[in-house]
């Protein structure tokens, strides 16, 4: 969203200037009209996008950003103006990098912006999460949709911390597998091969094959090992763009078992957002919007866009989702039923329940067959080595005799 720099009168009548955001320099020049500012000049500020100098903004530390919001509620519902909260929360702050954001929220809640306002301005915090407090500041309901958002906020951290402790194990023992038939490999094989070739010995097939595969491995071990870091550093630089996000996901959708499971914790999360912003009085085009911004996929994004403007031009919600092709049928179904008894918000959250229950289900499952596999893997590499290195001994007992 384009910057301008205004300049402005308070009701004290001194003069000030802050950075603000807006679709246009007269939507900002209502804005601080509305509130009892003189406005002098509103001019366009041009910046860098972080995009093009090829960064991305650092996101919260998550659990540190809950902390604050239960701490924040707690004091706005005990009383406290807005400012004073700010003030206390502030300073106590361990988290460094949300200290400094919140600090700058203050002074700009100080100066006479909005609160949503402050918020946006900083560029690090969640959209849904800014336009929880817009919605909050129109209703006069901040309490309860920030108490919304932290419940949200629990159950979305809760669920990816059980993926990502489900992923853990499998995930050390990949590595250790690899490490091991590294090890193997360009190790133990060229130690064979040293003692083999200085006996004169005549190998079977499957021993030259192992022993050439072990002998190459280890002269270019480091070399290996370096594309291995480029291809890497490299992958992570062309994933930025948007483009390789989009094909990314699409290859995530098409891989079986894994890319059933990764789309219904997408529509999980989908669903918590959208339920929580509906219940916030979000409209639902702008919640669509919202959840567009959200989501953490390209291809999820842009078929929300797609369904934004088909919601605007007057179609329903499932009828859009329903064209878009990625959503599941079971979770359309459930919010046309959402849709025609007027229970949407409640439905959305029902469908995020059963996608997310799926979603732990199919993962124990996937991973139950997916360790075992390992070590069948594991123990058939390890007993072809030990037979290829071995046999050639055996023979050699066999003519000693």
């Amino acid at each position: 969203m384009p910057q301008f720099t205004v300049k402005y009168a308070d009701a004290r009548g001194e003069i000030r200037q802050e950075v603000a955001e807006a679709s246009a320099a007269q939507e900002l020049r209502d804005h601080y009209t509305q509130q009892g500012y003189l406005v002098y000049s509103i001019r366009g500020r041009r910046e860098i996008p972080l995009a093009a100098l090829g960064c991305r903004p650092k996101k919260l530390n998550l659990e540190k950003f809950l902390i604050f919001n239960q701490q924040f509620v707690t004091l706005f519902r005990a009383g406290l103006p807005i400012l004073k909260s700010l003030d206390l929360l502030a300073e106590r702050l361990t988290e460094p990098k949300l200290g400094r954001h919140v600090q700058a929220v203050r002074d700009d809640v100080r100066n006479g912006t909005l609160l949503s306002d402050a918020f946006r301005k900083q560029g690090v915090f969640p959209p849904m999460y800014v336009t929880t407090i817009l919605a909050g500041e129109k209703s006069g309901a901040l309490g309860e949709v920030l108490e919304r958002y932290i419940a949200y906020q629990r159950l979305s951290l809760a669920v990816r911390k059980k993926i990502m402790l489900s992923l853990l194990y499998p995930s050390v023992l990949i590595v250790l597998v690899l490490c091991l038939i590294v090890f193997l490999v360009t190790y133990v094989v060229p130690n064979f091969a040293e003692l083999y070739r200085s006996m004169s010995a005549d190998l079977p097939l499957m021993t030259q094959i192992l022993i050439a595969v072990g002998t190459t491995a280890r002269n270019y071990v480091l070399a290996g090992f370096l594309g291995l870091v480029g291809a890497v550093v490299g992958f992570r630089y062309w994933s930025r763009g948007e483009a390789a996000r989009e094909k990314i996901d699409a290859v995530k959708l098409r891989v079986p078992i894994l890319g059933e499971i990764w789309i219904k914790f997408q529509v999980a999360q989908l669903g918590r957002v959208m339920s929580t912003l509906l219940q916030g009085g979000i409209p639902l085009v702008q919640a669509l919007e919202t959840a567009s911004e959200s989501v953490g996929t390209s291809l999820l994004r842009k078929a929300l866009d797609k369904s934004r403007k088909s919601v605007k031009e007057g179609q329903s919600l499932s009828s859009s989702l329903s064209a878009t092709g990625i959503v599941p049928g079971l979770a359309i179904d459930m919010i046309e039923v959402g849709e025609s008894t007027g229970a949407l918000p409640a439905m959305l959250a029902s469908v995020a329940e059963f996608y997310e229950d799926d979603v732990n289900t199919r993962m124990t499952a996937a991973l139950a067959l997916i360790e075992p596999a390992i070590m069948i893997f594991m123990g058939c590499f390890v007993a072809f080595v030990l037979v290829a290195l071995y046999l050639p001994i055996f023979s050699l007992a066999d003519t000693l005799r």
